[in-house]
């Protein structure tokens, strides 16, 4: 089976600590399949830096500043996980303004690891089935989440993960919720 998502766009919504390989491989998996990814952080930094085995990671550019980032050019929205990168975005009230307006828009929110944090905040998981990292689990089930260990689990347009080595099953489940299997 072949995927094309030319012509689609896919924000990704990150700040510095992200999962390194939880940004990158799912972009670089997106952008193979021919989507145009965007790498969207909350202040004016030009870079954001991740964090790979227990140290810092390498820089990826940020391509929109959060204060301009509107759901309307695209068609998903990716959130990377990693302990520090949810939990300052959950804090960001754009940033959660811009999870419900991905999901109100009926597009596909997609987050994985400890990203699932985000949803909370946004009010996306009650009554929903969801997976992230292991520990996230009471956090999601007392939001009202339906959890379960799964490497990937879709409800409706919400796609949720659990860590790096889903990455493969969690970027076929986006391309699939855009329905560009061809």
């Amino acid at each position: 089976m072949s995927f094309n998502l030319t012509g689609r766009r896919i924000a990704i919504l990150a700040t510095d600590g992200f999962e390194q390989s939880e940004l990158t491989e799912p972009k670089r998996l997106l952008e193979q399949a021919g989507a145009q990814t965007d790498v969207i952080a909350p202040g004016g930094a030009s870079q954001i830096r991740g964090w790979s085995k227990g140290d810092w990671g390498e820089q990826v550019a940020v391509d929109v500043a959060l204060k301009d980032a509107t759901p309307e050019p695209y068609d998903a929205i990716v959130l990377p996980g990693g302990v520090m990168n949810p939990d300052k975005l959950r804090l960001e009230p754009a940033a959660i303004a811009l999870i419900k307006a991905f999901d109100d828009a009926g597009k596909p929110v997609a987050a994985i690891c400890h990203g699932p944090w985000t949803l909370i905040d946004a009010g996306l998981v009650r009554n929903r089935q969801v997976t992230s990292w292991p520990s996230l689990r009471k956090d999601l089930e007392n939001a009202g989440a339906h959890w379960q260990d799964s490497e990937v689990v879709r409800d409706g347009q919400l796609i949720t993960s659990r860590k790096p080595g889903d990455i493969p099953a969690f970027a076929d489940a986006i391309i699939d919720a855009l329905g560009a299997t061809v």
